[in-house]
């Protein structure tokens, strides 16, 4: 059997399998392998319109809220987003879908192909593979999740037409620097010359803005070029909504959506400086439907998971604990990798947390129970099934369980929930 079919009859597990192998150890951080394989794939420009969503937090959630309002408008649109929780293929969508397995398997056969000598790293792989699965299909518009930072992320050798930075805050602080000044300037590595960007961070850090204005990318930041505004309404006989104004837009009375205000807007903004901003009908259609697999999802009546696994997301996620808490406790059950912050991770859950189920997270990174009980007491386990199967059999009726601190923790809970 030549190589050709042996690449052939991989199926999707094995293929995966591969990847999960590739070593790491000895490839530096650059662009310069993605580039010379994208451009034998002819993968640097896509047919599509390329809109890439970087940030700290609230990339996923532009991403489906983006999607969500360009598919109410009948657009056709491509989504690449990392990391997956369940199944593999969720880290691609096109018009909501994710390809066919043996679609994957055509897709990393093509890549492997093409690269021949080149060293490439799992997610330098899987991207191109995106990007090939994407240039297949043609859909209107790409979006482009970020995995880390920006400027020498896999994602970043595509031309794209718009930009977003959600926030910037401190993760991956052994690749991006341990100042916002710095993570901001690796962010701002996705800017490109004369397109339009987008900035959905109130107070962004002043090396984005040098950057922008050395690039020459038109930068509109929230605060600034446009605002938005939550409302509720006195004696709750309708729901809470929202507003925005700028860019053009006067939007007033916006249906809330499942997932955070503040990446709507963001969304929103980047929308209205495309050629794709969808009608009134469209946007409330949008907001309403958009949701994500592990952002702040309710998997039955006393459990929820949220992936919020650093200062900023836990924050965010404390703020809306409270209304979904109610009249019972809050039992937590946590696992978090062990080169985050965890000590900043769950400082502001404190007050809100009765009871503390910690699990121990497998692999090299994985933070042991016994490493984050250093920071907040609490009951150890050895996984997060173990931790979750406690917190139930001690959750009363009108208890809650809130399972976060990672990826791995939501992905473990979903997979035991399937």
């Amino acid at each position: 059997m030549n190589s050709e079919n042996a690449l052939a009859q991989r199926s999707l597990a094995d293929w995966l399998q591969v990847l999960e192998g590739l070593n790491m150890a000895h490839i530096e951080l650059g662009l310069s392998r993605m580039n010379l394989v994208a451009e034998r794939l002819d993968l640097l420009r896509l047919p599509s319109y390329v809109i890439t969503v970087g940030g700290t937090n609230g990339k996923g959630t532009t991403c489906a809220l983006l999607e969500s309002m360009l598919r109410a408008a009948g657009r056709s649109v491509g989504v690449y987003s990392s990391p997956h929780l369940v199944d593999y293929r969720e880290r691609v969508r096109i018009n909501g879908d994710s390809p066919a397995a043996a679609d994957f398997c055509a897709a990393f056969a093509a890549v492997e192909t093409a690269r021949a000598e080149v060293a490439l790293t799992y997610f330098e792989f899987t991207t191109l593979a995106a990007l090939w699965l994407f240039r297949a299909a043609s859909p209107e518009v790409v979006l482009l999740e970020v995995g880390l930072g920006g400027r020498l992320d896999a994602t970043n050798v595509v031309a794209s037409d718009q930009t977003v930075v959600t926030t910037i805050a401190l993760d991956h602080t052994d690749w991006l620097g341990s100042d916002r000044e710095s993570v901001g300037f690796e962010k701002a590595g996705i800017f490109r010359e004369h397109k339009p960007a987008v900035c959905g961070d109130p107070e962004p850090p002043a090396r984005l803005l040098a950057h922008a204005e050395q690039l020459g990318t038109p930068l509109y930041c929230t605060g600034r070029d446009y605002v938005w505004q939550v409302q509720d309404n006195p004696g709750q006989t309708q729901p809470a909504h929202w507003s925005f104004s700028g860019l053009g837009l006067q939007l007033d009375a916006l249906p809330l959506p499942a997932l955070p205000v503040m990446n709507a807007a963001t969304a929103l903004a980047t929308l209205a400086l495309s050629p794709f901003l969808p009608d009134i009908e469209a946007i409330h259609t949008g907001l309403q439907q958009a949701s994500l697999t592990g952002r702040l999802q309710q998997l039955g009546p006393k459990l929820w998971v949220d992936v919020a696994h650093n200062a900023e997301s836990a924050t965010y996620l404390a703020g809306r604990l409270p209304a979904i808490k109610g009249k019972g406790r809050c039992l937590a059950v946590v696992g978090m990798l062990k080169d985050k912050d965890i000590a900043a991770s769950l400082a502001p859950l404190r007050g809100l947390i009765d009871d503390w189920y910690l699990a121990s997270l497998g692999g090299p990174r994985g933070a042991s129970a016994s490493e984050l009980a250093h920071w907040q007491p609490g009951h150890c386990f050895n996984s997060v099934a173990e931790a979750l199967a406690a917190a139930e059999a001690n959750a009363g009726e009108q208890d809650v369980i809130i399972a976060f601190g990672s990826f791995f923790t939501v992905a473990d809970v979903l997979a035991i929930r399937k």
